[in-house]
């Protein structure tokens, strides 16, 4: 939400530019699950996010000790929900860029 009225204090062109690197840099939920599918156990889907690399190097080190169940579960949980705030955050960077340009 803190995403729409930073949006709306910007000009047309702004939006624009926003809307246009967002489609860029944006993290795709298919990719996430298609990496999650094939290459969960070893963490490709968190290091594809690229936003908690400490907690993917962890869950690379320490998943076969719960027998890939976290990683299994944590998958699930980046479908639902870490998907979303990585491109919140991605986009809140660019608003913040184009504002300072």
């Amino acid at each position: 939400m803190d995403n729409l009225l930073e949006k709306s204090n910007l000009t047309d062109q702004q939006r624009i530019v926003v809307s246009t690197e967002l489609q860029a840099k944006k993290k795709s939920k298919l990719v996430v699950f298609i990496l999650w599918w094939f290459l969960g156990a070893i963490a490709v889907h968190r290091f594809y996010l690229d936003e908690k690399k400490g907690y993917a190097v962890t869950m690379l080190l320490l998943g076969w000790l719960t027998l890939f169940i976290w990683p299994f579960i944590d998958g699930i949980i980046c479908l639902v929900k870490t998907v979303d705030e990585v491109n919140e955050n991605i986009e809140r960077k660019i608003i913040a860029s184009v504002k300072s340009a």
